[in-house]
């Protein structure tokens, strides 16, 4: 099909050979292209914009084929949120709070903590009203109902928002995670120390906490001294060490103490060089060991995370490190790696690996996302690609069978290995009943959000349904065959119409009308001719209006169009005879023709014809081509189309401010009727002035009032000239310094006013009479005359005064010292002497 600007010239194509008073209706429907073909499915890739008939390509193409349920809502399905069976629960990352999480997950798989903290006493929770939503206060409230919703919450995730309030963690600042889990533990056990139930007090102490002592030798008497000590973890310097045995190693190995760093031995009484090395008496059932990825860099002055592998094995024998005791339990299984993911101390992502105490199979804890490992063992995967920026990347070394190596573990976590216990009650921690209460509630609210939004998505499925099927009927009535009667749809409104699987608003007509009311030619090609029967069936679902049928097409626009279209393809050979028409000599009656006009009336004429066209074009709409190319050279000076000021009417430049014909004959030319009459076609509004038209009498009584004004200032101008030609010539003028003999007043004048009255005497019929001195110029305030002696004399008033004798018949002011401005009073004796006037 052809582009829409072909469309829009053969729609107009007949008026070069069709007058304006001859257009038919087969005019018409050419102008709004009613018998275009309709375009088939498959041969148009868009649809055509300038075809009314075209309706492929509008949107129909998603509602003939088969359909798809999920493009009639935006409702993802609520099961997706729901917990799978037999897997754990996830946590919402609040922003910058993975490393929370990792904590949280590790915690809760500790049984003995977890049943614990449900053994802890919760009155708001058990007097709670089922009817208001519960909310924890304490640290250990929010922990219970946390540690319950992970057990048996039927969510496939849950938020820890309210923990994360209550610690007052910042949720958009990742936080340093081992002094977090130092921080909270401490917490913990502060919260739990004030239970009443004395096996609570102590749960923390008895799971993560464990004794050695820094032991100190004096090298001189021999004398040890030991310091006792708690820790919850072990921080492990991991700088230079390829494996956990070497990490354990250094912190137990013994440091020597001398020079600055001596130590004061009390039975010496003084500093002694000695030995210092730690001793490990205990260690708790639960060992925290923290491997310090993340040093302080002096040369920088922040934190640096060591990127170094560490090999830890799954089974962890501590009975070579610990001293004494021997009745003690030693070897530990691996149950937690947490890992730190990223090559910034500042920055990265938290994961944790944990163990599953019941079973035995280990769990990836990514926030809200928990993969299961295969085959019951750890495998850390992608956790160890830190990224592809770290400069220096080390071979990751080969690890012997149950051992594991990571450069991302910041955290590992050893439980100690229990005896094979075929009675499983001891994994088997249940919620109590008022948690459970809380947590039924909570997944009741859940199984609620799940059927709405169930019901929502099947609701916006049945509509999408029943509009495929509206669509499918409707659209197979759309188009309007020969014969049979049609209205015009916009086919933006139908376009919103197929896209929109919901609501549609009522079909919009309005702005594609003409000024009579009717269908504006120009918006053919945004509309579509449709068959009556469909438009029928869209009007009474959607409403809307004013509804367009074949009668609303616009005879009167049509018809407008169609004089200027003519007249522009006319505007070049009008043109070419005006311009040979006007250079014959005139014979008969004439008429005068304004002479910018006349070099510029193409242009003009093609403006006009501008305006006549917008007037028949809708607001929107675009020009239908543009004028024939201007060359001013060919046409001589006359008619060239030089840059005059623009006129707004043709013909206007020769009409006066009355209203009537110019008398400046200069700047008109006489035309012969044949040349005004293929004028008149473009510009039949313009002011018409017949050869015999008389000028403007106003204009002439006005011009004459003008030279005999011009004459009686050419004499007044002579007249005093003459009598003041030494004012004219500045000559023969008085100093006040040299005081003219024989003279008694000298009359000052402003320069200002001398200049003005030299203009008039100069050109008299250029500048008007000046009938003022106007030396007010030259008072104060006070009425005082402003300058004193010294300053007439030093030459300093020169730009305002005039000393200049003057004729004595003029009314004069005498100013002495008497009356001068008191800041400007002189002493000066000549005043004593004379008097200088100025004029009132």
């Amino acid at each position: 099909m052809a582009p829409r600007l072909q469309l829009e010239k053969a729609a107009w194509r007949w008026v070069e050979t069709v007058k304006p008073e001859d257009i038919r209706q087969e005019h018409i429907e050419l102008a709004y292209r009613v018998n275009l073909p309709a375009c088939k499915r498959g041969t148009c890739r868009r649809n055509c914009k300038g075809n009314p008939n075209c309706l492929v390509g509008i949107g129909e193409q998603a509602w003939l084929g088969d359909i798809d349920e999920n493009a009639f809502h935006n409702i993802d399905d609520p099961n997706s949120e729901r917990r799978d069976k037999n897997t754990f629960v996830g946590l919402t990352n609040l922003g910058a709070t993975c490393y929370v999480n990792t904590f949280l997950q590790v915690w809760f798989h500790n049984l003995e903590l977890r049943r614990s903290l449900y053994q802890c006493h919760n009155t708001r929770a058990q007097e709670h009203n089922i009817e208001s939503d519960y909310e924890p206060q304490s640290i250990c409230e929010h922990l219970q109902y946390l540690f319950a919703l992970l057990q048996n919450s039927n969510r496939k995730y849950i938020d820890p928002s309210g923990l994360v309030k209550a610690l007052g963690l910042d949720t958009g600042q990742q936080q340093d995670a081992q002094e977090f889990s130092k921080l909270f533990l401490s917490l913990l056990e502060d919260t739990l120390s004030k239970q009443k139930n004395p096996n609570l007090q102590n749960v923390i102490q008895r799971q993560f906490c464990g004794q050695f002592s820094y032991v100190t030798v004096c090298n001189q008497c021999g004398r040890s001294s030991a310091l006792p000590s708690r820790f919850y973890e072990l921080e492990l310097n991991i700088q230079g060490h390829k494996n956990l045995t070497e990490c354990v190693t250094e912190f137990l190995k013994e440091e020597k103490l001398d020079g600055d760093n001596r130590y004061f031995c009390e039975s010496c009484q003084s500093k002694q060089s000695a030995t210092r090395r730690i001793r490990l008496h205990s260690i708790p059932p639960t060992l925290n060991l923290q491997l310090m990825r993340f040093v302080f860099d002096r040369q920088t002055g922040h934190k640096k995370k060591l990127n170094t592998f560490i090999s830890f094995p799954e089974q962890l024998d501590m009975g070579p490190f610990l001293e004494g005791k021997e009745d003690q339990k030693c070897v530990y299984e691996l149950s937690a790696v947490l890992i730190h993911r990223g090559i910034s101390a500042y920055s990265g992502h938290y994961i944790a690996h944990v163990k599953d105490a019941r079973t035995g199979d280990w769990y990836k804890f990514n926030d809200e996302e928990i993969e299961k490992m295969e085959g019951k063992k750890l495998q850390l995967g992608i956790e160890e690609d830190i990224a592809e920026t770290v400069k220096s990347q080390t071979r990751k070394p080969k690890c012997s069978k149950g051992y594991h190596c990571s450069r991302n573990a910041y955290m590992l976590v050893y439980k100690v290995q229990e005896e094979e216990n075929s009675d499983t009650s001891w994994t088997n921690v249940e919620v109590p009943a008022f948690l459970q209460r809380l947590v039924d509630q909570d997944n009741h609210k859940f199984e609620e959000w799940c059927r709405e939004m169930a019901h929502m998505r099947k609701q916006s499925v049945d509509k999408g349904k029943a509009k495929h099927e509206e669509v499918k009927e409707l659209y197979e009535l759309l188009p309007a065959r020969d014969g049979e009667s049609y209205e015009f749809i916009p086919m933006d409104w139908l376009k919103k119409w197929l896209e929109d699987s919901t609501a549609t608003r009522e079909i919009d007509n309005s702005n594609f009308l003409c000024s009579h009311g009717k269908l504006h030619p120009d918006k053919v090609g945004d509309s579509k001719r449709v068959s009556l029967q469909a438009s029928q069936v869209l009007y009474e679902r959607y409403s809307g209006g004013p509804r367009l049928d074949g009668s609303s097409m616009c005879r009167e626009c049509v018809g407008q169009r169609c004089r200027v279209l003519r007249l522009k393809n006319q505007l070049n050979e009008d043109y070419k005879e005006v311009t040979n028409l006007v250079k014959r000599t005139l014979s008969g009656e004439g008429y005068w023709v304004g002479k910018a006009s006349l070099r510029s009336w193409r242009q003009l004429a093609l403006e006009q014809l501008d305006e006549d066209e917008q007037e028949t074009k809708h607001s929107n709409g675009q020009t239908n081509g543009q004028g024939p190319h201007n060359n001013s050279k060919e046409f001589g000076p006359e008619l060239s189309e030089g840059n005059e000021d623009e006129m707004k009417t043709f013909n206007e430049d020769i009409v006066c401010c009355h209203g009537g014909l110019s008398i400046l004959e200069t700047e008109r030319k006489l035309v012969s009727s044949d040349v005004w009459t293929k004028l008149r076609e473009y510009f039949f509004k313009a002011p018409e002035f017949t050869q015999n038209q008389e000028a403007c009498q106003q204009c002439l009584t006005l011009e004459q009032e003008e030279k005999d004004n011009e004459a009686v200032s050419k004499m007044m101008a002579l007249d005093q000239k003459n009598q003041l030609i030494n004012l004219f010539n500045e000559k023969n003028r008085p100093i006040l310094n040299k005081w003219p003999q024989g003279t008694d007043v000298l009359y000052i004048v402003p320069l200002f006013f001398v200049d003005e009255w030299r203009k008039f005497i100069r050109r008299p019929t250029k500048s008007s009479p000046v009938s003022n001195v106007g030396n007010t110029l030259l008072l104060c305030p006070h009425g005082g005359f402003m300058f004193t002696y010294d300053s007439l004399i030093n030459g300093d008033a020169q730009h305002s005064a005039l000393a200049q004798r003057m004729g004595s018949d003029r009314q004069t002011l005498h100013c002495g010292p008497a009356n001068l401005h008191p800041l400007l009073q002189t002493d000066h004796p000549q005043w004593s002497h004379y008097s200088v006037h100025y004029s009132a």
